[in-house]
């Protein structure tokens, strides 16, 4: 997983939209979906809450 990726990860799991990541990362919306898009693969994900609790899982992130 890349660094972007991890970045990506944690800020989905705050909630956030492709839109405030793109903002808060100073990257391009599309940049956001192609990330979210690999993640969802390379965790075997079907939705975005299911990467979630498949990233916890794999201790990819942690719940505070």
């Amino acid at each position: 997983m890349s660094r972007r990726e991890k970045e990506v990860l944690n800020l989905i799991k705050e909630g956030y939209t492709n839109a405030e990541m793109a903002s808060d990362l100073q990257i391009s919306t599309h940049t956001v979906d192609t990330c979210r898009k690999s993640l969802l693969l390379k965790l075997n994900a079907k939705n975005t809450a299911d990467l979630v609790r498949l990233a916890f899982l794999h201790k990819l992130i942690r719940i505070e």
